[in-house]
Order: C-alpha cells, then structure tokens, then sequence
C-alpha cells in the first residue's frame, strides 16, 4: 500500500512538472505587445465635472398634517364626524333618480320666491325649491339661479366617514 502511494507522489509531481513548464513558455508576444504599447503616446485625460456644491434644504411642513392620515382631529374618515345623511328623513320623488338622470328645464318665481323646474328621465316636469332634495346622494338644494341650481350632497369618504360635495343641474336647452 505504502508502494502505491509512493508511485502516486512520484506521478503527481511530473504532472505539476509539465503543468508548470507549459505556462513559463510562449510570452514572447505577450511581451511584445506591452512593448508596443508602452512607446505609444499616452492619450489626453478629460477634465472632472465640476461638482456642484450641496445645497441645504429646510424641511418646514413637519407641522402640517400628514398626506397619509385622514383629515380633522379625531374624524375617522376626512369629514365632519356628525356630518350623516338623515335616515329618518321622508324622501322626496326626484331623490329616486340619479343626478345625471335630471335636467334643468327652466325657473319662474312668484312673489319673492324663486323656483326650479326640472325634469326626471321618465319625461315628467317637477317644482322645486331651495330646501327640496335630488339625486340619491342626499342632495340639498341651497340655490336656484336663471341658470342653474346648485345643492350639496352627502357622500361617503371611504373611510367610514361622510363629505359634503357641492353640484349643480344647469339649465339645458
């Protein structure tokens, strides 16, 4: 046993022998070409950038509210927490249809009191006034102009919580 390892040394040893012998020859153009290279005039080194230097910036909405948290203090969603539409309320026939579905038709007063007329999409001709409400978001409407009647609408935040949204119906030829 001791006679094979002996004999596995020995073959080893003139494989690294070889091995060793193949790589110290044929750097003959290896060195010509760093030679070569070295005689070559050495190229122009371009100028760094100019660095600019750091400008400060003072961070001054560290009092406002954050973009990430919902608006009013103690308001769970970014309305008023009292603001909710009145369930108790009767409703009235135009908040069965949807705002888009209505159309402003025209106005006529009588005495001091001004008056809308608007037309549901099943063709009909409706009287309304400031106090009266459309659409099915609970709009309030708040004022009737020559062109136009504007009210204010309760809807939900997405956050568990209710905004007013002001829209209007303007008159339509």
């Amino acid at each position: 046993m001791r006679s094979s390892w002996n004999a596995r040394a020995l073959c080893m040893a003139v494989l690294a022998s070889f091995v060793v012998a193949g790589c110290s020859g044929g750097q003959s153009d290896l060195q010509k070409w760093i030679a070569e290279t070295k005689k070559k005039p050495g190229g122009r080194i371009q100028a760094l950038p100019e660095v600019k230097p750091y400008e400060t910036f003072v961070y001054s909405a560290g009092s406002m509210r954050s973009p990430f948290q919902p608006q009013g203090p103690g308001v769970l969603g970014g309305g008023s927490a009292s603001l909710r539409p009145n369930s108790r309320r009767n409703r009235e026939f135009l908040e069965g249809f949807s705002l888009d579905t209505l159309r402003m038709v025209g106005t006529f007063k009588v005495g001091s009191s001004f008056y809308g007329l608007v037309q549901s999409k099943d063709g009909l001709v409706h009287k309304v006034q400031p106090g009266n409400y459309l659409g099915q978001n609970d709009g309030k409407i708040t004022d009737i102009s020559g062109s136009k009647i504007s009210l204010v609408e309760i809807i939900p935040d997405g956050l568990g919580g209710y905004i007013e949204r002001p829209a209007s119906l303007a008159l339509t030829n």
